[in-house]
């Protein structure tokens, strides 16, 4: 008797915080991972230097597969704010995202943390099932609002962005 196939799996990433010599390499990924909006090389570098310690990369045999950028408000220290996901076609569907999500928030730069926040247009369905598995993960209820509106911020140019916040209730017990 034959066994069912398996889907094939890569090899298990390794997570590390980024620095300014992965900008590079950031941007390609960014750029093959439609429909992120790509930022400039430079952007990419100054997130890799200035955000190092909120920010992740996943490789694979050195290879960049996995990226997160994200930072905490300055205004709001209790608030991670996830700029951007993004995941090379052979890594994806293995939970990578949440991995690289919860490595963040797992380090002393977050130690504040009691929620998360991002922004997603209407038709991003991969980070809008990201943000809610990630939800359902931390047992909270995932919120979201417009925010930068297509009309009054972006001139028609961009589709609106919806303020999506996740409370972690773990931290919130454990600041409590």
């Amino acid at each position: 008797m034959q066994h069912p196939a398996h889907p094939m799996r890569v090899d298990v990433p390794s997570l590390r915080k980024p620095s300014a010599k992965d900008g590079a390499e950031i941007w390609k990924l960014v750029g093959s991972c439609r429909p992120l909006d790509e930022n400039s090389m430079y952007c990419n570098m100054l997130q890799c230097d200035h955000f190092a310690d909120t920010c992740v990369l996943a490789e694979i045999s050195s290879e960049i597969v996995g990226w997160v950028s994200a930072y905490v408000m300055p205004n709001e220290p209790d608030t991670l704010f996830v700029w951007q996901v993004a995941v090379s076609e052979i890594a994806r569907g293995q939970g990578l995202s949440g991995l690289m999500l919860q490595s963040i928030l797992n380090r002393p730069q977050c130690k504040e943390v009691t929620r998360l926040q991002t922004t997603i247009t209407a038709d991003n369905a991969a980070s809008w099932a990201l943000f809610r598995k990630f939800s359902r993960l931390q047992n909270q209820k995932l919120e979201s609002v417009p925010y930068y509106t297509q009309a009054q911020h972006f001139q028609e140019q961009h589709k609106t962005e919806y303020l999506v916040t996740i409370p972690l209730a773990k931290r919130a017990q454990l600041a409590a």
